[in-house]
């Protein structure tokens, strides 16, 4: 039998867009001699669908695509994921489910058993939950039970989570039900240290029950979430058989009559795969949301410096369009790294001085200060000027702004509400300020030339808002803060647990303070890429108007 992982890109909402990805990809797998092709999960519909699944219109379109692409399954049997509604109307009233499309028709029908609602998940509140497995025969010459399982149920595993989680086990209820051959419909979302440990649950699950695992990832970025596809199959000893391209659109054939393996494409390294990530997600973030342009403010300093490089890389240097907005505290340095860095990148800079409008507002708020002393009030009140500016810019030309606050600044509230937190998205908002440094360093080592100044990532960081300012007069050397952080907001250890490890209780502390004090700005900012197994955001459900230790 000839099996074909089709890797998509779908939108979410955009059924009648994705319904033609699907249906020219039934259409190659079938040129291709394919017995079956499988989609990712909700293809038809899109991954995240959140509330949209309560939209009975929308859910009613992707049921009658669905039966406009089972009329193409002829000679092919296709697995698609859509939204399925409940007859009952119980509950939410969907499913997520998957239709298994042979003979001109939706044959059958599977519905996902376990919904996941820890990180950025929350599908119990739109779904129902599934209670039946599903086994059905596939192939033209001489047919193979096949068991169908969508995303967690086959994570289901003790060895992923070090416990039991669900009081039901999916893929052992499959193969009791006689599948030979398990596939997973998948919108498993990209994080930094998941795949290694994505692959071992499912050579673990290949083999305790000795058969084959065919996974099928979706690929592209949908708002925070990027989907890194690597679809893959695996052998019933737990080998990896085949695997599709990362961070690209594929279509993966596998045959289970041929011995050798198939095409295994490499997965890219840890920081070459964050880049792609990155990169991804801007590209698909700024065309789905129907932005042809962006607007960056470049600061001369490492974290623009980085935001630039990966929106050049998403969209071409003609997309992107950069300001340096310098006040009266900007050194130097900074407007020439800002112009050294346009002129690497080949993208337009604009240079709009701040120094009049910076007067003009410390002379119009000097009766109401009273002459009280100078303090992070004033500080601010630049930030807020260039994100006034850029905002300008973002609107007259429609250019969507990208923010460049790195995850660590962002946690410690080293940031300034509407000044450089406005934006549409925060593209290394997940990155912390270590990883941003990994991250330039690669840029330059993969390039053919310097494309980020090496003075912009060897100066110190500096927010330049007052007289030789630097990042390290308020916060802890970058690699501690990075560190403590991993801790506190990732793993969600207490202070005792941070200073056990072996980190002076007094700096743990102020850090913890300023991680809690920052949340309302948090909660202001523009959404953010998700690269680390834990960023802000919907994977982190903090109160704001809270006291705990």
């Amino acid at each position: 039998m000839l099996i074909a992982l089709a890797q998509i890109n779908p939108m979410v909402g955009d059924i009648g867009g994705n319904a033609r990805i699907i249906a020219a990809q039934i259409n190659l797998a079938r040129d291709r001699q394919a017995d079956l092709v499988v989609f990712p999960e909700l293809a038809l519909f899109g991954y995240p669908a959140k509330d949209l699944v309560f939209r009975a219109d929308l859910v009613e379109e992707n049921v009658a695509q669905l039966e406009q692409l089972s009329q193409l399954c002829r000679g092919i049997t296709a697995v698609i994921g859509y939204v399925d509604p409940d007859v009952t109307h119980a509950g939410k009233g969907v499913f997520n489910a998957a239709a298994i499309c042979a003979d001109g028709r939706v044959r059958s029908v599977y519905r996902k058993r376990l919904l996941p609602t820890y990180d950025v998940f929350d599908e119990s509140r739109n779904f129902n939950a599934g209670h039946d497995v599903l086994v059905t025969q596939v192939g033209n010459e001489s047919e193979v039970p096949v068991g169908v399982t969508i995303c967690e149920d086959l994570w289901n595993d003790q060895q992923f989570y070090g416990r039991r989680v669900y009081g039901i086990d999916p893929v052992r209820e499959t193969i009791n039900a006689g599948a030979k051959i398990v596939i997973n419909l998948s919108a498993s979302p990209f994080r930094a240290d998941l795949r290694e440990r994505r692959d071992e649950i499912f050579q673990s699950q290949a083999r305790e029950h000795a058969v084959h695992v065919v996974y099928v990832n979706q690929v592209g970025g949908n708002d925070d979430l990027v989907f890194e596809g690597a679809g893959a199959v695996f052998g019933p000893d737990g080998s990896t058989l085949a695997r599709a391209i990362a961070f690209d659109e594929d279509m993966l054939l596998f045959s289970l009559d041929v011995r050798t393996p198939s095409r295994v494409e490499a997965y890219p390294s840890r920081i070459e795969s964050i880049r792609n990530a990155l990169v991804l997600g801007v590209r698909d973030y700024v065309r789905k949301c129907g932005f042809e342009e962006v607007v960056i403010g470049l600061s001369g300093g490492i974290d623009s410096a980085l935001t630039a490089a990966i929106a050049v890389e998403a969209l071409g240097a003609k997309r992107v369009f950069g300001v340096a907005l310098p006040s009266r505290y900007s050194s130097e340095h900074s407007v020439e790294d800002a112009k050294q860095l346009a002129k690497n990148l080949g993208i337009e800079l604009a240079i709009v001085p701040i120094e009049q409008v910076h007067a003009a507002m410390e002379h119009t708020l000097d009766p109401l200060f009273g002459g009280r002393r100078r303090d992070i009030t004033e500080e601010n009140i630049q930030a807020r000027l260039r994100g006034n500016i850029l905002m300008a810019l973002s609107n007259k030309f429609g250019r969507l702004l990208l923010t460049t606050g790195n995850k660590s600044e962002l946690a410690v509230g080293y940031c300034t509400l509407y000044g450089d937190m406005c934006g549409g998205l925060g593209v290394i908002s997940d990155v912390p300020k270590m990883m941003v440094y990994d991250l330039a360093r690669h840029i330059n080592n993969a390039s053919n030339g310097e494309v980020i100044p090496e003075r912009t990532i060897v100066k110190p960081p500096s927010a330049e808002l007052r007289e030789a300012q630097c990042d390290q007069d308020s916060l802890p050397p970058y690699d501690v803060l990075d560190a403590i952080l991993k801790q506190y907001v990732e793993l969600d250890c207490s202070v005792d647990q941070i200073v056990e490890v072996g980190f002076d209780r007094d700096m743990v502390a102020k850090v913890a303070r300023l991680v809690r004090q920052s949340e309302h700005k948090r909660k202001q900012s523009p959404v953010g890429i998700k690269v680390t197994s834990r960023a802000f955001g919907p994977g982190r459900r903090v109160p704001i108007a809270a006291k705990y230790q």
